[in-house]
C-alpha cells in the first residue's frame, strides 16, 4: 500500500480486517461482546444543527449497549465554541468520533455546498473503511448521497445497515426547485431507492415520509418510523424571570419566535407580511432565531420592507435552548405545502418541551398540522394564507388564558411521547433487532438485552 493510501490513524486492526473487539471476539470470560455500532453523517457534536445535537444524542445514549463509533465532518455552526478535534480520533461521553476533513464553501453557493458534500462524502468513505468492524452501519442524509454506501460498507463490514432518513432526496430539491424533475433527478431517485432496498432498515420520521417512500417502492417490512426527539430534562419551561426575554429587553411583549434553520424549505415570506400586517399592534415582536441559506435574503426583505418589529438573531448555545425557547410566548413552525411529505421539523419537540403553544404552518392534512390541532398544543394555517396568520396571531395575543392551557399540554405531550430517553430506547430496540438478524445468519454472537434494562441503565447516568 503506497504512502498516500495509509489507512487512517488508530486503524491497523481494522486495517487488516482481523476481528473488532467490539464485534466478533468474545472477552476474557468467554462471553459475547458489544456489538459496534458505525453512524456516519457530516453534522455532529459540536456543530449546533438540530440533526447534528439529535445524533449525538442518540449516539451517546446507545452507548449504554454499543461500542459507537461516528464518522463526522466540521461543524457548520459552534456558538459556544466548544473545543474539538478538526482531524483524527477523540473519545466524548463513550463514543468514538471519526472527524474528518472536508471543503466548508459557503451554504449560498450551490457548487461550493456540491464541493463540501462530495468532499465529505469521499473522506467519510475513506474512513469508514477501516474503523472496527461494525455489526451494523447506520447512515444518515447529511449529505443525502451518504445511503449509496450503504450496500457497499455491508459488503465491506459483513454488516447489517440502516439508513436512518432525517429528508427524502432528490425529491425535496425538486419541490423547490433546485433541480429539475429531468434525466439526473430520476437517475438519482433510483439509485436512491435501490440503496434503500439493499438495506436492512429504512428509518424514517412521520407517517407521511413513510407514504412517500413506499410510493417509490421501498418494501413496507424494511421502513420503520421512529420519531425525533427532545430532552426533556434540559428543554424545560422557563416562563418566570426569563434571562433571554430580559437581555432582549421584551419583557412587555408578546414574542413570535421562529427558532431553526433558515432555510428552503420554510416558508417564512409571508411570516414578514403578517409582521407588516399587525404592525398597527406595537406590543407583538417577532424574533428569528437561526441560520440558513435564507437568512440573508430574508433580512434584506424586513429592511425593505421597513419592519421595526422583526429582529434576526444567531443560533444559540445549546445550554441555553430552555431559556431562549421559552422566552417566545407563541412559536412559529413552517413547512413549505411542496415538501411537508419529505420531512418532519424536528424544532417542533425542543418547543413543546419548554411549554409554548405554536402555529403550524403547514398544510392541514400533514401531520404536523394534525398533531398540533389534534393534540390541542396550538393553531395551523396554511403557508401563504397572510390573513389565517395575521388572524391567528391576534387571536393568541387577546386570548392568553387558552394560550397557556395549550402550552402545559405541550409539555405534556412532550413528556410523554417524544421524550429523549422513550426515542432513543426505540431505536435501541431497532437496532437490537437488526443485529440479531445478524446473529441469526451465523455471522455473530453478539447479542443484546431488552429496552427495560437499556433504558434503567439510561437512566442511572442521567442521559450525559
Amino acid at each position: 500500500m503506497s504512502a498516500s493510501l495509509q489507512p487512517p490513524p488508530q486503524a491497523s486492526r481494522a486495517a487488516t480486517r482481523e476481528p473488532s473487539s467490539g464485534s466478533d471476539a468474545p472477552d476474557a470470560a468467554g462471553h459475547a461482546s458489544r456489538p459496534v455500532a458505525l453512524f456516519i453523517n457530516r453534522s455532529y457534536w459540536p456543530d449546533a444543527e438540530a440533526t447534528g445535537q439529535l445524533l449525538t444524542e442518540l449516539c451517546e445514549d446507545l452507548a449504554v449497549q454499543f461500542d459507537v463509533h461516528v464518522v463526522a465532518g466540521q461543524p457548520n455552526s459552534n456558538p459556544a465554541n466548544e473545543p474539538y478535534n478538526a482531524r483524527g480520533t477523540e473519545h466524548r461521553n463513550h463514543v468514538e468520533i471519526h472527524r474528518v476533513r472536508h471543503t466548508r464553501f459557503p451554504k449560498r453557493s450551490i457548487a461550493g455546498r456540491c464541493l463540501n458534500h462530495i468532499s465529505f462524502f469521499l473522506a467519510a468513505l475513506w474512513t469508514a473503511l477501516w474503523v472496527p468492524r461494525p455489526d451494523v452501519v447506520i447512515v444518515e442524509t447529511d449529505p443525502f448521497f451518504l445511503a449509496f454506501l450503504a450496500a457497499g460498507l455491508k459488503i465491506w463490514h459483513r454488516s447489517r445497515c440502516v439508513v436512518y432518513l432525517q429528508d427524502v432526496y432528490p425529491d425535496i430539491a425538486v419541490a423547490l426547485g433546485k433541480l429539475r424533475e429531468g434525466l439526473l433527478a430520476r437517475g438519482l431517485r433510483s439509485l436512491l431507492v435501490a440503496s434503500y432496498r439493499r438495506a436492512d432498515r429504512v428509518v424514517v420520521l412521520s407517517q407521511d415520509m413513510r407514504e412517500a417512500i413506499l410510493e417509490q417502492g421501498v418494501c413496507s417490512s424494511q421502513i420503520a418510523t421512529l420519531p425525533n426527539w427532545v430532552d426533556t430534562t434540559r428543554v424545560i419551561p422557563v416562563k418566570v424571570h426569563n434571562a433571554f426575554r430580559a437581555e432582549l429587553e421584551v419583557d412587555d411583549k408578546f414574542v413570535v419566535m421562529y427558532s431553526g434553520n433558515l432555510g428552503l424549505s420554510q416558508p417564512l415570506d409571508f411570516v414578514l407580511e403578517a409582521a407588516a400586517a399587525v404592525g398597527d399592534r406595537p406590543e407583538i415582536e417577532f424574533v428569528l432565531v437561526g441560520d440558513g441559506v435564507a437568512r440573508r435574503r430574508l433580512q434584506d426583505l424586513a429592511g425593505q420592507m421597513q419592519l421595526p418589529n422583526v429582529r434576526f438573531l444567531p443560533y444559540q448555545p445549546r445550554e441555553k435552548l430552555a431559556t431562549s425557547l421559552s422566552a417566545a410566548d407563541l412559536h412559529l413552525v413552517a413547512v413549505d405545502p411542496l415538501v411537508y411529505r419529505l420531512l418532519m421539523p424536528c424544532k417542533l419537540y425542543s418547543i413543546l418541551s419548554s411549554g409554548t403553544p405554536l402555529v403550524a404552518i403547514a398544510p392541514r392534512e400533514s401531520e404536523l398540522s394534525r398533531t398540533v390541532v389534534d393534540e390541542g398544543v396550538g393553531l395551523a394555517v396554511n403557508p401563504g394564507d397572510v390573513v389565517a396568520l395575521t388572524q391567528a396571531l391576534s387571536w393568541a395575543v387577546d386570548h392568553r388564558r387558552e394560550l397557556e392551557e395549550m402550552g402545559q399540554r405541550a409539555r405534556q405531550l412532550a413528556v410523554r411521547t417524544f421524550d429523549r430517553r422513550t426515542a432513543t430506547g426505540r431505536f435501541h430496540d431497532l437496532l437490537v433487532q437488526v443485529v440479531d438478524e445478524r446473529n441469526a445468519a451465523g455471522n455473530s454472537s453478539t447479542r443484546l438485552p431488552e429496552s427495560p434494562q437499556y433504558l434503567s441503565k439510561l437512566s442511572t447516568i442521567g442521559g450525559q
